[in-house]
């Protein structure tokens, strides 16, 4: 037995027709605007994130530690009242 469509089922209803001519011209145009405005925009975010990391990886090696404000002998005196200890010259 030899299968033979009938004639009906071979015809495509004229919207699926236009249809195919659709996803066609998807195809051909290329990648979307706004894919390729999202690609850009999002690489030089993380360009940017991954430079300032490096930057700061760098910066933590070569420079030296930052200096600690001098401790002024008000404040001095006023620890060692705390701690019990009596200023000298008093």
């Amino acid at each position: 037995m030899d299968y033979e469509p009938d004639a009906e089922f071979d015809r495509v209803p004229p919207s699926f027709d236009r249809m195919k001519n659709v996803v066609r011209g998807a195809e051909a145009q290329g990648f979307n605007p706004g894919l390729i405005v999202l690609l850009l925009v999002g690489g030089l975010i993380l360009l940017f994130l991954v430079g300032n990391y490096v930057l700061y990886v760098y910066a933590q090696k070569t420079l030296p530690p930052k200096k600690k404000k001098p401790v002024s002998k008000k404040k001095m005196k006023r620890e060692r009242l705390k701690q019990g200890v009596s200023a000298p010259g008093e």
